[in-house]
């Protein structure tokens, strides 16, 4: 790689703007069903328990790092990949195959992650959403993917993706719809907005806990890996807007609950959210569970997928997808026992930023910037924090 190269600014670069609009959708896919996957249906209760009134400012902070981790996981994207591919710098390969091992590891827990929300979601349908019901659906639809992946592959199940994308997008619009509806009636009513009580939490732990969300935002990184499906210029703009969109969706989401959630008295679980829909209108809940049901199968799919043909590829192939599909399975079954559903949110948090800060460090290497270098050190010591502090809601 020659120093222009490394001296090329994303924000500035030309050429991605070129790129036709129905080019960049396809890639925009992946990215975008996998940040909205699950972060929407536990943002809510989760930053209304920590900081209270003031969810919306803290997820800004959170989509702000969220942004600048992506800008380095696209710098890698145009600076990185030739270097990798060239295979001569050997700090490099050496911290790219690290990341690959974390990201493993962010994927294994992130598909315990998703069915035990869908778990969560199904199962308050029913009010049977106790601890252990919860870590025991789990396990059984872990298993059942597993025993798919195993017996004839999951790659027919792919095409899930695309449908939870677009249902997810729809009950999302309805949502958004439905919230600032009910917000507007109250303001018209009572005159002003009522806001959740601030919590008796030290500012300490509101950071730290606010710190753990990082998964919700997730995502934006899964354009690296679309390599032999797109080109680079491609994959830079889908990953900017994939989270432009996605971002923007999320700050909007907050602050129209926000004026909702007083409703739930204090009492946050991982599926307040269906709660809060049936506050807005009885009509809401079930394409919110029908929703929650589909993306977060069909997230526990892809990535299942992802980390087993990485598993595969860091082995050179001494492990094949069979055994990866085992392995990923049989740790997510594990992992659905450990803890609650917030606590499972904070490890895939706390396994993304080490992932994350891998990347700032494979982006280090591939850099002759002096400004790039320093927004690398900024976002990896925010991302050190979440790391080493990061603690569970509740």
């Amino acid at each position: 790689m020659t120093k222009l190269q490394g001296d090329i600014s994303l924000a500035q670069a030309s050429e991605s703007d070129a790129i036709p609009i129905r080019q960049l959708i396809p890639a925009m896919i992946t990215p975008l069903a996998s940040i909205f996957g699950s972060g929407f249906l536990v943002i809510i209760p989760i930053l209304a328990s920590s900081v209270g009134p003031y969810s919306l400012l803290a997820m800004v902070v959170v989509a702000f790092v969220a942004f600048h981790a992506g800008a380095v996981v696209r710098h890698n994207i145009l600076c990185a990949e030739p270097v990798l591919a060239e295979g001569k710098k050997q700090i490099t390969l050496m911290l790219e195959r690290l990341s690959g091992i974390a990201l493993v590891a962010a994927y294994v827990v992130s598909v315990c992650l998703y069915i035990h929300i869908l778990s969560a979601f199904v199962l308050g349908a029913f009010d049977m959403d106790s601890s252990f019901n919860k870590s025991l659906l789990t396990t059984l639809v872990i298993g059942l993917i597993t025993v798919i992946g195993v017996m004839g592959g999951l790659k027919p199940l792919e095409k899930l993706e695309s449908w939870a994308l677009y249902v997810t997008v729809v009950v999302l619009v309805l949502l958004l719809g439905g919230f600032a509806v009910y917000d507007i009636n109250s303001f018209l009513d009572a005159g002003r907005f009522t806001m959740p009580a601030t919590p008796q939490r030290s500012i300490w732990e509101m950071v730290t806990i606010v710190a753990g969300t990082l998964i919700v935002v997730q995502g934006f990184e899964t354009t690296r890996y679309l390599g032999r499906s797109f080109d680079t210029w491609t994959r830079i703009r889908a990953s900017r807007w994939s989270q432009y969109i996605s971002l923007t969706v999320y700050i909007a989401f907050v602050a129209l609950a926000l004026p909702i959630v007083p409703v739930l008295h204090g009492e946050y679980s991982a599926n307040s959210l269906a709660r809060l829909a049936a506050e807005v209108s009885v009509l809401l809940s079930a394409p919110l569970i029908v929703a929650a049901a589909l993306s977060q199968f069909s997230a526990a799919v892809a990535d299942t997928l992802a980390a087993a043909a990485n598993m595969e590829e860091a082995t050179h192939s001494r492990i094949n997808q069979r055994w990866g599909y085992l392995f990923v399975g049989g740790t997510a079954m594990v992992l659905a026992w450990s803890g609650s559903t917030f606590e499972i949110v904070t490890l895939a948090s706390r396994a993304f930023a080490l992932y994350y800060l891998l990347q700032c460090f494979v982006g280090f290497t591939v850099c002759h910037n002096h400004r790039e270098r320093a927004r690398f050190t900024l976002v990896g010591m925010a991302l050190l924090f979440v790391l080493v502090f990061a603690v569970p809601a509740g």
